[in-house]
């Protein structure tokens, strides 16, 4: 029945009875909750960006010849603490003592140099090894550590330090040349990251490496450095403390497109290093060279590594040289040591400074069909030392030759060495010049300094002379006038001349410094 004083009238039905949506009865609300919004000045809600649109396509079919075999990781380009799986396609890092805290590295055996293609890793196992309390100030963070991209042939194994290479890490940033970028999204066990190269001249992303996870992009296509542009680039992995799982096709999650992996490239589009040729007798070289003290021993070693790029140094030198590329820090810097021959660690953590480091690659070299030059200036002189080190080699597989560097040395060793030597005496004159220039800078500013503290110094006496002066011609005013009031006389200050206030004398112009 209608409300009192209105009878006869029917209730309106509900909107529901009268067919309207359900949504019609909430539109006078939220706009009238707009209109109120705009009256008091509120901006509207803003929109969400929408997703880029995905620019890649479905590779075209190719009927052209593929590349032959797997690709795999040779021992040539891989660190000496990479431990490869006999099925798997598995690479674990050694974690043992000091190796815990070294990168490990390795660059796989087919280049890209054109068209578009990806392979795909996943970390299968994090590592926790015993740490020093006192080396977590020292070494990078986090101690699980990641890299993956492509690097040229030939170029360090370390993936992001130099030109020659471009990575993305779990961190989501990628580097190049040591340079760090915010790009991705992290990642880390529970997924598998795919690395797009693209190099189609005719694709909208030609010259491009991007970052998807599971199947879904992680990251923007990041351009190609132009260091990079036009080399072929060799899928690459950089890593500490975590098991890595490889594969270059077919792949395990798919993209939204379709995409050929690198085992599926065309001949045309890659580069095959193939496999070191084994020694014809079957056995590798060991050299220990024989030779004096501080008589360019390591000198000849740099020129005999450059020649032979197949060999690896065993020395404390060498480890130095890994640690510094790992990021450990130092107290007294990489430059500062007693000998190149036995350098103290001085790390500062127990299991780098306690040579485990070396103990493990001892070891560990014997069971890898590599070329090693051990340098050791002074064991290698002394017998009984010299009897240790060849018995740790007295495996099948290798042959150990005695070097011996004495007489006189060829024409490029001296060569080299006259140039080195001329230019640790010009980088010793360069570092007297640019002291000296600083020195001469250090007085400049000095001598500037003293004229100006010499110029306020004066300034602040003459504030002062002109305050006493003006206190003492207050002070003879008022004398005045109380002898004129005693003389029954009137005292005008205006009209005496002696007691008017002396005009400023205008300031000297400063003198202009002597760059």
């Amino acid at each position: 029945r209608g409300r009192p004083g209105r009878r006869g009238r029917r209730a309106s039905p509900p909107r529901a009875a009268r067919g309207l949506p359900p949504d019609a009865m909430a539109e006078p609300a939220a706009k009238k909750a707009k209109t109120e919004a705009a009256a008091e000045g509120e901006a509207p809600e803003a929109k969400e960006p929408e997703a880029p649109v995905e620019q890649e396509q479905d590779a075209k079919a190719d009927k052209g010849p593929r590349i032959k075999g797997d690709v795999v990781f040779h021992p040539k380009d891989t660190t000496l603490n990479v431990m490869r799986s006999a099925v798997g396609n598995v690479l674990m890092p050694l974690t043992d003592g000091g190796l815990q805290y070294l990168l490990a590295g390795a660059r796989a055996s087919v280049g890209v140099k054109s068209g578009r293609y990806l392979f795909e890793v996943k970390i299968v196992e994090a590592m926790n090894p015993l740490d020093d309390p006192a080396a977590r100030q020292k070494t990078p963070m986090p101690r699980c550590q990641f890299r993956v991209g492509f690097s040229t042939a030939g170029s360090s194994l370390f993936l992001g330090e130099t030109e020659d290479s471009i990575c993305f890490d779990a961190e989501g940033a990628l580097t190049h040349n040591r340079t760090k970028t915010p790009c991705s999204q992290k990642f880390g066990g529970d997924c598998v990251v795919s690395v797009l190269l693209n190099l189609d001249s005719a694709s909208p992303n030609a010259n491009t490496v991007s970052l998807f996870k599971d199947g879904v992009r992680a990251s923007q296509p990041q351009a190609l450095p132009e260091a990079l542009r036009g080399k072929a680039l060799y899928p690459a992995l950089t890593f500490k403390n975590v098991t890595v799982q490889y594969n270059f096709g077919p792949a395990l999650a798919p993209l939204p497109f379709a995409c050929r992996s690198v085992s599926d490239a065309s001949v045309k589009d890659a580069v095959v290093t193939p496999a070191p040729t084994p020694p014809k007798d079957g056995k590798y070289e060991v050299l220990f060279p024989v030779c004096l003290p501080d008589e360019g021993a390591f000198d000849w070693l740099d020129m005999f590594l450059q020649k032979h790029p197949e060999y690896v140094e065993l020395s404390d030198r060498a480890i130095l040289a890994w640690a510094e590329k790992s990021g450990l820090a130092r107290p007294k810097g990489y430059a500062a040591r007693s000998s190149n021959d036995k350098p103290e660690m001085g790390f500062g953590i127990g299991a780098m400074d306690d040579h485990s480091v070396r103990r493990v690659l001892q070891h560990v070299a014997p069971v890898q069909p590599r070329h090693f030059v051990v340098m050791e200036v002074k064991s290698n002189l002394v017998k009984q030392e010299r009897t240790e080190l060849l018995s740790r080699w007295a495996v099948p597989g290798f042959r150990k030759v005695a070097l011996v560097l004495m007489a006189d040395p060829p024409a490029d060793f001296r060569k080299r060495s006259q140039e080195l030597a001329l230019k640790t005496k010009q980088d010793a004159a360069d570092v007297e010049f640019k002291a000296k220039q600083e020195e001469e800078k250090r007085k400049k500013a000095l001598e500037k300094r003293q004229k100006q503290l010499e110029k306020d110094r004066a300034k602040t006496l003459k504030k002062q002379q002109k305050a006493a002066e003006e206190f003492k011609r207050k002070m003879e005013i008022e004398k005045k006038k109380k002898e004129a009031a005693a003389n029954g006389e009137e005292y005008k200050e205006e009209e005496d001349e002696e007691m008017k206030p002396k005009e400023d004398e205008p300031e000297e112009e400063e003198e202009k410094e002597e760059e």
